[in-house]
């Protein structure tokens, strides 16, 4: 029942996102809502703080990128994308395990009417997550309000990913007639067709269900991971038909297995009981031998070690029976203190202090993953564990928590940082605002004197305008011209006439001089006229900022005190709720440690049984080697495990 590929969300989120910028786009389908357009065009971004949210998530930084898009959905800061954003932050919500949180965006979306593209990405994403989460009826649920085709890359994997909800819903009937339309004889599609076999065999068409598995199994494939499917179908193929007591059938599907395939061991395992229900435990040796001498990890070798002093026995060939069995029986003993160990060393800790340092991650989210093993006692026997379902979701959400606590962590530290800045800067405005007061106090120079200057100054030129008097707009020189004719015009009047024969010529010349000058000035009056009012005009201008600037700074002390106590306010508030959030994170982690310990506790403990079953059966089949030692009778053979 495994999906074709398990999509990036990475990638299914960014898919929401061009759905949504068709949208917005106006790529409606108006005439038919079913057409899907090949190339969607580029949809520009019209809003800056959009754009930072791209940023940040293309950047992979997924946490500041739904932390700002929420604070500017907040300041109403993204207009012309609020679909887009919707839906992106509906992506990440999904990312973080948060379906019903991202199925009300969804909702949302619906209500308001946005796109029918958009709203059908959107299911398709809930539906994913829920049926990875393993939410098969709620995954149902979100798959039905699909109502139109999506695009072709997803078309198909949505039809699928409804074939394995309804097979995990026991509807193998409406699996199958969703998957037979995709599942061609020979189709490209092959988890589609293996599916489609599955389904069918298990609604009761065994004859048609097998007949395509077969053909799968005979398929060559042109990668590995076509090849692993194959393994798989075939595997299936012989079991179903082990069950159905068709051994020599068994043995064709399984001889098709590859020895070193991820299938190899359960193959190896059916192909010796195929041989053994066939009357030849001599046959059967030769997989199952091949199989004992593998990782014992594996239940199918476990197993194995039974089987083949099982086959000696029924060979009558004792002695290499007993000597099996007590091998076995040492194997599985030492398996076991193998897995006490490895269950002491979880307890310890060393399990997730091992995946977490070996495993570093800066983000949190749905597709964050780890690969490689902690370094621990036996560590290849939590191999299985790992890599099941329960203990990957559980490890994320353990992940997740550290992640907010390392968060939490810098944001205690931000706070008291901005506590200090919000103690210097109200210092810093305490001790200045007097001293700039004090010092308009001081020059004089307070608004209402400039202001009365101003004033003074505006009569004066309109005056003079209208005098047309240009001597009031002279400038320094010619003052001082005016100032030097003045007093020689008075030295001359204050001498006779006849003193000196010159002083006629004297007069003259102090007449051509001041004409000149009457004549410069009278010249230049409208220009200056002009320069006037342009000042007076630059000063009417300054007195206005000034007077601005003084209501400013008249309304800051007023106000900014307030404002002070309000972010002192905030920052007690924000810095309450993390000191409240720290130890709740905290103490969750540890909670959550101990789950994720557990469920891989759980199952080693599960090995143990099966270890201790199986060493049960040894000691009786050597219990029985003994008995037909000492009392040999004809027909009497070693307990089949």
């Amino acid at each position: 029942m495994r999906q074709r590929s398990r999509f990036s969300f990475h990638l299914a989120v960014v898919a929401a996102l061009v759905a949504g910028a068709l949208a917005m786009s106006g790529a409606r389908a108006a005439d038919d809502p079913d057409k899907v357009p090949a190339d969607p065009p580029l949809h520009p971004v019209l809003d800056p703080h959009y754009g930072d949210v791209l940023f940040e998530f293309y950047q992979g930084r997924y946490f500041p990128a739904i932390t700002k898009l929420e604070a500017s959905q907040v300041f109403n800061r993204m207009q012309h994308h609020a679909d887009e954003a919707e839906i992106l932050r509906g992506g990440l919500l999904l990312s973080y395990g948060l379906h019903q949180q991202a199925g009300e965006v969804f909702e949302a979306l619906l209500a308001r009417g946005a796109a029918p593209s958009v709203r059908d990405r959107a299911w398709y994403f809930l539906a994913k997550v829920r049926y990875q989460r393993g939410l098969m009826p709620e995954a149902n649920k979100a798959l039905a309000r699909i109502e139109h085709r999506l695009p072709a890359p997803l078309e198909d994997d949505r039809r699928l990913l409804q074939a394995n909800v309804l097979m995990a819903l026991g509807d193998n009937a409406g699996a199958g007639k969703i998957l037979t339309p995709i599942a061609g004889p020979r189709g490209d599609d092959l988890y589609a067709r293996y599916n489609l076999g599955v389904a069918l065999i298990r609604g009761g068409d065994a004859a048609h269900g097998t007949t395509m598995l077969d053909d799968l199994g005979r398929q060559t494939m042109p990668d590995e991971e076509g090849r692993a499917l194959r393994d798989k179908a075939n595997v299936a193929l012989g079991f179903a038909a082990l069950k159905a007591g068709k051994p020599q059938d068994a043995r064709a599907y399984l001889q098709r297995v590859r020895l070193q395939g991820i299938e190899a061991n359960a193959a190896l395992l059916g192909f010796g009981w195929a041989a053994d229900a066939l009357g030849s435990p001599k046959l059967a040796l030769v997989p199952w031998v091949e199989l004992a001498g593998r990782d014992s990890t594996d239940s199918a070798v476990l197993e194995a070690q039974l089987a083949v002093p099982y086959a000696y026995a029924e060979l009558h060939a004792d002695a290499q029976a007993l000597q099996r069995y007590e091998s076995a029986i040492a194997n599985f003993e030492t398996e076991d203190a193998n897995v006490d160990a490895t269950i002491a060393a979880i307890r310890d800790g060393k399990l997730i202090e091992g995946l977490m340092s070996r495993n570093p991650g800066e983000e949190m989210g749905w597709f964050q993953t780890f690969r490689d093993v902690p370094l621990m006692p036996h560590a290849r026997l939590l191999t299985p564990v790992i890599a099941g379902n329960e203990f990957q979701e559980a490890f994320k959400n353990y992940r997740d928590l550290q992640f907010l606590g390392h968060n939490l962590a810098e944001w205690h530290e931000n706070l008291g940082v901005f506590g200090d800045m919000l103690a210097t800067r109200r210092q810093a405005f305490a001790e200045r605002v007097p001293k700039i007061r004090e010092q308009q106090q001081a020059s004089g120079q307070d608004i209402a004197h400039l202001q009365q200057r101003s004033d003074e100054n505006a009569a004066a030129v309109k005056q003079a305008e209208e005098a047309a008097d240009g001597v009031a707009f002279a400038d320094a020189n010619e003052r001082e011209l005016q100032q030097r004719l003045a007093r020689v015009t008075g030295t001359l009047a204050s001498l006779p006439p006849d003193a000196d024969p010159g002083l006629v010529e004297a007069h003259d010349r102090l007449r051509r001089v001041a004409g000149a000058l009457a004549w410069q000035l009278a010249h230049e009056f409208p220009a200056r006229v002009w320069d006037a009012k342009k000042g007076q005009k630059q000063t009417e201008d300054a007195l206005v900022d000034a007077r601005a600037h003084d209501e400013q700074l008249a309304r800051a002390q007023r106000d900014e005190p307030a404002h002070f106590e309000e972010f002192a306010r905030r920052i007690a508030e924000l810095q309450a709720r993390v000191d409240v959030l720290m130890p709740r994170v905290a103490a969750l982690g540890k909670e959550q440690q101990g789950a994720l310990q557990e469920i891989a506790i759980t199952e080693l403990k599960s090995q143990k049984e099966r270890l201790a079953q199986y060493t049960a059966q040894a000691r009786y089949a050597v219990a029985q080697l003994y008995d037909r030692a000492t009392e040999p009778k004809e027909g009497d053979h070693a307990a089949k495990p």
